[in-house]
């Protein structure tokens, strides 16, 4: 997974049903079960119904999902958590057009919210709107000059698009807000690595592993500083 990926379902999953991390699948699947349970009952209620469709979302069950942000945003169409989470759901049915469409409908209500302009900014790189995407991610950047998260996601977008010198100042910019980051550090490594920058690559990698990352998790990426 790139990192633009990875940042954007971290955000939207840490957001969704965050003390669920350790359940185990069985354990969330019967939260599901329960929870729809609930929806039978209280077919009009609409946080329920939110409910539900986390447990559909974590599940990866994204058409379930959809189906019951579709429902509340039926009763209130102008619900920001069912308009980005199904603009979510949507991308990952690959209905790009539709996620668009949620974003910015959720943009119009909360205008600079900074979840919404990410995933916008990361679903048009998706589609291949580099100029557009690119556009909207530098202003993200300027509106939030000590997020960390922006400065990730857009040098994730950089690499995608081979602006490798760009990328590794945006990673350093990101480990400078969040320095005990691992993901911006072995991110950056990898980047020092294509530019064949192989000292600098090998002592992030060091400073990885001073970090916590076990050094045989970090071996491929030593291999390649070998080339």
């Amino acid at each position: 997974m790139s990192m633009v990926r990875k940042l954007l379902s971290f955000m939207v999953l840490s957001m969704v049903v965050a003390p669920t991390w350790a359940q185990t699948y069985e354990k969330m699947v019967d939260s599901l079960d329960a929870a729809t349970k609930m929806v039978e009952k209280f077919p009009e209620d609409v946080n329920l119904k939110l409910k539900k469709a986390s447990w559909n979302l974590l599940l990866e069950q994204w058409d379930y999902a959809k189906s019951e942000y579709d429902k509340v945003l039926a009763i209130d169409p102008r619900n920001v958590a069912a308009l980005y989470y199904r603009a979510y759901v949507n991308e990952k049915l690959h209905r790009y057009k539709f996620a668009r469409k949620d974003y910015e409908e959720m943009l119009s209500i909360v205008p600079g919210d900074f979840n919404g302009q990410l995933g916008l900014a990361l679903l048009l790189q998706k589609d291949l709107h580099y100029t557009e995407a690119m556009n909207r991610i530098n202003r993200l950047v300027e509106q939030h000059p000590t997020n960390a998260v922006a400065f990730a996601a857009r040098a994730g977008m950089e690499v995608e698009r081979g602006m490798l010198d760009l990328a590794e100042y945006d990673f350093s910019e990101a480990m400078r807000l969040d320095p005990d980051n691992t993901d911006y550090i072995i991110n950056r490594a990898d980047v020092r690595i294509r530019m064949k920058h192989f000292d600098d690559a090998r002592a992030d990698l060091a400073l990885a592993i001073k970090k916590g990352i076990p050094r045989p998790a970090l071996s491929d990426l030593y291999a390649r500083c070998q080339k």
